[in-house]
């Protein structure tokens, strides 16, 4: 099928824009039965209805990601809400996961360290653009253990741990130049030696009460499973409507 792209624009009202139906050539290519996610396996009814384990599933998709997004598989968009309730959402990196959670590190001192600190809970999302697929995570967030996070810390490249040091992250900065000051006083505090993990620096673990997985298809029929972590700690699975 060729593919719809002649989006036709138009004006709702005074300055601004609306885009009116628009398929890509994946989602035609979707309805000749191509699942047009780089040959990926699909979610499968085999996923729907016979996995028990959305980290089984999860590792499945991230693997596949790994390979077929151009940079930054785990790029992850962060949401938190501020002491006003107001909903604030950043990139951050995964770099850890397992059955307790997935985890990220950060400034403490940073806007979303602040907020998690005041509310400690938190969504994730993941998308792949490139295989055309997302997931989805809520739950409540801990801070990693002081070993997890000294580890990592020392895993990073050398001016990454001073960087850590240098920057105030998320406070007014008043120039650029001020900001390669702070790296030169922190580069030659730390000439020589091991660079230690700043107090302010650490990394938080999101525990998922739920993982929703999404693929797309044709003309907006996509596919959703949702998992829901029950009280015994087993997860439920959930078929959503597009």
């Amino acid at each position: 099928m060729a593919a719809i792209m002649a989006a036709e624009q138009g004006t709702r009202g005074p300055g601004i824009r609306c885009f009116h139906a628009q398929e890509t050539n994946a989602m035609a290519d979707n309805a000749t039965g191509d699942n047009g996610d780089n040959g990926a396996p699909g979610l499968t009814r085999c996923d729907l209805e016979d996995m028990d384990n959305p980290f089984i599933l999860f590792e499945h998709w991230f693997e596949y990601a790994q390979k077929s997004e151009p940079e930054d598989a785990n790029a992850m968009a962060l949401a938190t809400v501020d002491d006003a309730g107001l909903p604030d959402v950043r990139m951050v990196l995964l770099k850890g996961y397992n059955e307790a959670g997935f985890v990220f590190y950060t400034n403490l001192t940073s806007r979303k360290g602040v907020e998690l600190a005041a509310n400690p809970k938190a969504a994730l999302c993941l998308h792949w653009k490139s295989l055309r697929r997302q997931v989805r995570i809520r739950g409540p967030v801990e801070p990693v253990s002081h070993a997890e996070a000294d580890d990592y810390f020392q895993s990073r490249p050398r001016l990454s741990r001073i960087g850590a040091w240098a920057s105030r992250q998320s406070q007014p900065l008043e120039s650029r130049f001020a900001l390669e000051k702070a790296v030169a006083v922190q580069t030659a505090r730390f000439a020589a030696g091991s660079i230690p993990r700043p107090d302010f620096w650490s990394g938080y673990r999101i525990v998922p009460e739920t993982i929703e997985f999404w693929r797309e298809a044709a003309f907006r029929l996509h596919d959703r499973v949702l998992y829901r972590r029950e009280a015994a700690g087993n997860w439920s699975r959930t078929r959503l409507y597009p």
